[in-house]
C-alpha cells in the first residue's frame, strides 16, 4: 500500500510537470499516459514489487530493472533511453546528485582504484569479448571491428567507416613498409592485417580473449599472412622488445586510473627511439573521473573493471610515462554514429542472438549499446586518438602540420 501511495504520487507529479510520449502499464490493468500524444514508449510493470524502479527513476534503474527481467520495455530504443533519462524528477535527481557525490568521495575512489589487477583485467576481458564470436558477427562490420569508426564523410556505410578508421590511425603514426608494429588490444585482428597487406608492417598483435585470438590467427593464416603477423593471447606487460610503433584501440579503458601511468610508461619503454604510438579510447567528460550517469549499469552488466579517465588525466599521466603527446582527435560524433548502427543491427538479429547469447545477455546488450549511443550524442563520454612520441625529443623531427594524416 505504502508503494502504491508513493508511485501515485511520483506519477501525478511527473504528469504535471513533463510532457513525455510514456504510458506504464501497471499489473492490476490501470494504464497511465505521461504525454498528450501517442505513446513512444510502454513501461509495463509486472508486480507492485518493481515499483521501486520509477520512484527514483533514471538510465541506470531502469536498465537494471529490464536486465532483471522487473519491468519490460516497448518501444524503439533510442526513444527508450531518451524518456529513461527525462524521467529523472527533481527529486531523482537530488538523490542522483548525492550518488554522485558518493561515488566521488576518497574512499569509494580507493575502492575503485584497486580494482584492477592482471587475473581480473583477465577475467574482464573474456567476460566480455567470449561470449561467442557468432555473437559479434551478427552486428558489427565484416572485419568485426570493436570501436569507433571513422565517418569521413558522414554517409559511409560501416565497413567502409572502419576500414578508414585503420586507415587514419595508420596514417597518423606515418606506418611505412618494413616498420615493426605492435597493437596492443588487436581485437579480431583486422588493423595488423591492414597494416601488413597495405602498408607492408611487421606485425604482433596482443589479446586476453581466447575466441578473439583464435578467430584472428584463423583469418591470418587464411589472407597468407602467417610470415608478417604474429598474434599472442598476452598481457601487455609481459610484452619485450622494440617497436617502430605501437597502436593501442579500445584497451586502456580496462587498465584502471591507477595504472595509467605505468601503462604509457610501459609503451615507452616499447617504443623504439623516434618510434610513434596512438592511444585511441573512450574517456569520460567528468573532470574528476567521476562515473558517469550510465557508468554503474555498464560496470556491473558490461564492463567489470573498466574505468574511464578525463582527457585530462590521460595526459598527465602520458607525460608521467614519458611520452609527449602530439596530435588529440576528438570523435566523439563519430562514436555516436558507430554505436547508433550497431544498436540498429543488433534489434535486426535480435532472434538471433538470444538463441546465441541467451534473454538475460541479449537484455544487457540491447540497453548497452543504445545507452552507449545516447551518452557519445550527449557528451557524457567520449573518444579521442591521442598521438604521441618519447617526451624530450628535438623539435626538428616533428611534423610541421596535419596534411600528412589525409593524403
Amino acid at each position: 500500500m505504502f508503494l502504491e501511495k508513493k508511485w501515485t504520487s511520483w506519477a501525478n507529479t511527473i504528469r504535471n510537470n513533463k510532457n513525455l510520449p510514456l504510458r506504464v502499464e501497471l499489473w492490476n490493468g490501470q494504464q497511465i499516459n505521461f504525454g498528450h500524444g501517442v505513446p513512444q514508449v510502454i513501461i509495463r510493470i509486472p508486480h507492485v514489487s518493481a515499483l521501486p524502479s520509477l520512484l527514483f527513476p533514471s538510465v541506470s534503474t531502469m536498465s537494471n530493472a529490464y536486465v532483471e527481467e522487473k519491468i519490460e520495455l516497448e518501444g524503439e530504443l533510442h526513444n527508450i533511453i531518451a524518456v529513461g533519462n527525462a524521467l529523472e524528477s527533481d527529486e531523482s535527481g537530488s538523490s542522483n546528485k548525492l550518488i554522485h557525490k558518493l561515488l566521488s568521495s576518497p574512499l569509494a575512489r580507493a575502492v575503485r582504484h584497486t580494482k584492477n589487477n592482471r587475473g581480473r583485467n583477465r577475467q574482464a576481458i573474456q567476460y566480455h569479448y567470449d561470449v561467442s564470436n557468432d555473437f559479434y558477427q551478427l552486428w558489427l562490420d565484416k572485419n568485426m571491428v570493436y570501436s569507433c569508426a571513422y565517418f569521413e564523410n558522414s554517409n559511409e556505410d560501416l565497413d567502409s567507416a572502419q576500414i578508414k578508421k585503420i586507415d587514419h590511425i595508420l596514417k597518423k603514426i606515418q606506418l611505412q613498409s618494413g616498420h615493426t608494429l605492435l597493437d596492443i588490444g588487436c581485437g579480431w585482428g583486422a588493423l595488423v592485417i591492414r597494416a601488413a597487406q597495405h602498408y607492408g608492417a611487421k606485425c604482433i598483435g596482443i589479446t586476453l580473449s581466447k575466441k578473439q585470438e583464435e578467430l584472428a590467427k584463423k583469418r591470418i593464416f587464411e589472407a597468407g599472412l602467417n610470415d608478417k603477423i604474429e598474434i599472442r593471447l598476452q598481457d601487455y606487460r609481459d610484452v619485450s622488445g622494440s617497436f617502430d610503433r605501437i597502436t593501442s584501440v579500445g584497451m586502456f579503458e580496462h587498465v584502471g586510473l591507477k595504472n595509467l601511468s605505468g601503462y604509457f610508461g610501459k609503451i615507452n619503454a616499447l617504443l623504439a627511439e623516434n618510434g610513434i604510438a596512438m592511444n585511441h579510447g573512450i574517456t569520460t567528460t567528468d573532470v574528476y573521473n567521476r562515473e558517469t550517469p550510465y557508468g554503474d549499469f555498464i560496470e556491473h552488466y558490461v564492463f567489470p573493471q573498466g574505468q574511464l579517465p578525463h582527457l585530462s588525466t590521460v595526459l598527465k599521466s602520458m607525460q608521467e610515462g614519458g611520452l609527449e603527446a602530439l596530435d588529440i582527435e576528438n570523435l566523439r560524433r563519430h562514436y555516436a554514429k558507430t554505436c547508433l548502427i550497431w544498436s540498429n543491427n543488433f534489434e535486426a538479429h535480435a532472434d538471433e542472438i538470444r538463441k546465441i547469447a541467451g534473454e538475460r545477455r541479449y537484455r544487457i546488450w540491447r540497453i548497452y549499446l543504445a545507452g552507449c549511443a545516447y551518452a557519445f550524442r550527449h557528451d557524457w563520454i567520449s573518444l579521442y586518438q591521442v598521438v604521441c612520441v618519447k617526451s624530450g625529443q628535438t623539435s626538428l623531427n616533428l611534423p610541421w602540420s596535419r596534411r600528412y594524416m589525409y593524403n
